[in-house]
């Protein structure tokens, strides 16, 4: 089968999810417009990737932790005379701590990546798959969205508003040929990890247990051509947020707050 998208835009492409991402739609045939702050790591990849696969890679460096990213990006992609049809909506950060004590600038930068240039960017992109009748935003959501986390309590719910977000545009956009979809994964080994602030959650997450970005990437694809409207990339996770739509959210929340508060 071939695959049915010609031009990808990924966010948050330098490195982790998003790399890995960029590897497997130029493997695949797609162009791509690579999008990130780090210009030389995605200057890097991009030549790495047109010579391997032999598509064009193009690369815009932006923050998107602004008000209203969407239309400077649109107005650059449509500058290098590329229509994209397939937006991976995968930039995001995340910080840890009890949420008195945490920089309120870097909470509202939080917001606006994770949530504002999610729905910019795809109010953004949308208009013109949905006039072409064929598409696909592919927006990166966690596990984190299945119940409330304290000491990550920003994070949690950017995650959970992606997820719900993601389910709406999924129902308004699938009739007219564009489909939404929100992929959940479980812990990644990706420099998530490593943030300031955020670097001892990694002690929390059980050896062996975080996935590579690869084998996110290629659950997701898997569900994009299966036009799934949510991906829980393993096994494990996948019976977690099960287990945590059945109990009470108040214990979850305890329970979650236990064990961030380590």
């Amino acid at each position: 089968m071939n695959f049915p998208y010609n031009t990808a835009l990924i966010t948050g492409a330098s490195s982790g999810i998003g790399a890995a991402f960029a590897e497997a739609l130029a493997a695949r045939g797609c162009d791509l417009v690579l999008v990130a702050r780090s210009e030389g790591k995605l200057r890097e990849l991009a030549a790495r990737l047109a010579q391997a696969h032999g598509r064009r890679v193009e690369v815009i460096a932006a923050d998107l932790a602004q008000v209203s990213p969407g239309a400077a990006l649109k107005a650059a992609v449509d500058g290098l005379g590329m229509k994209v049809d397939l937006l991976i909506n995968n930039a995001g950060f995340g910080t840890k701590g009890a949420f008195e004590t945490l920089d309120p600038a870097r909470e509202q930068q939080e917001v606006l990546l994770n949530i504002g240039a999610v729905v910019d960017l795809s109010r953004a992109f949308l208009p013109a798959m949905l006039g072409s009748g064929r598409g696909g935003i592919v927006n990166l959501s966690s596990m984190a969205a299945f119940q409330p986390t304290p000491y990550m309590a920003v994070y949690g719910a950017s995650k959970a508003f992606v997820w719900a977000f993601s389910d709406a545009l999924w129902v308004e956009a699938a009739p007219r040929g564009v489909h939404v979809m929100a992929v959940c994964p479980g812990p990644v080994d990706t420099a998530f990890f490593d943030l300031p602030g955020i670097s001892g959650l990694r002690e929390s997450v059980p050896k062996g247990s975080a996935m590579r970005p690869e084998q996110v990437v290629e659950a997701a694809l898997k569900g994009l051509l299966a036009r799934r409207r949510l991906v829980i990339p393993g096994t494990a996770v996948h019976a977690l947020s099960w287990v945590t739509r059945l109990l009470p959210r108040a214990m979850l929340a305890r329970g979650a707050g236990k064990v961030m508060n380590r």
